[in-house]
């Protein structure tokens, strides 16, 4: 059984766009230790939710992790992981943070008790009801 996450990025550095564009992007840049954790714990199958920080502010995409995690080629620390993305669907209509943190169904997620983690998970009834209020089917 798949298990469901949130990822982070600043869409001027690289957007939900970018990554339909080029399909598969390995995934980078995390340097958190707990992103890194949750990171490390995804697996090939795994569906992902792309957030889009800065003026957006909401979830913007469907991806699927295609890889195992691994050590990233472009870093000399040993440490630092990645996994590879590829992208599923841009969700029919977006959803705001606003709209995340006044549903009580996200009480306990991580991106609003934790705004800065970049990779964290989401229990498959919040992953329902993310698609749910982007108008998506699951």
């Amino acid at each position: 059984m798949p298990n469901f996450w949130l990822v982070k990025t600043e869409p001027g550095s690289y957007s939900y766009d970018d990554l339909e564009r080029e399909q598969t992007a390995v995934w980078d840049g995390v340097k958190n230790p707990v992103a890194l954790k949750n990171l490390r714990a995804m697996h090939p199958g795994d569906q992902v939710l792309v957030y889009h920080t800065g003026d957006e502010k909401s979830v913007v995409g469907w991806a699927t992790v295609v890889s195992a995690p691994y050590a990233d080629p472009k870093e000399k620390e040993t440490n630092l992981t990645v996994i590879d993305l590829k992208a599923h669907r841009r969700l029919p209509q977006p959803v705001t943070l606003a709209q995340i943190k006044s549903d009580k169904a996200f009480a306990d997620l991580p991106i609003v008790r934790q705004g800065r983690l970049s990779v964290s998970p989401v229990t498959a009834p919040q992953w329902k009801r993310l698609l749910q209020l982007a108008g998506a089917d699951a």
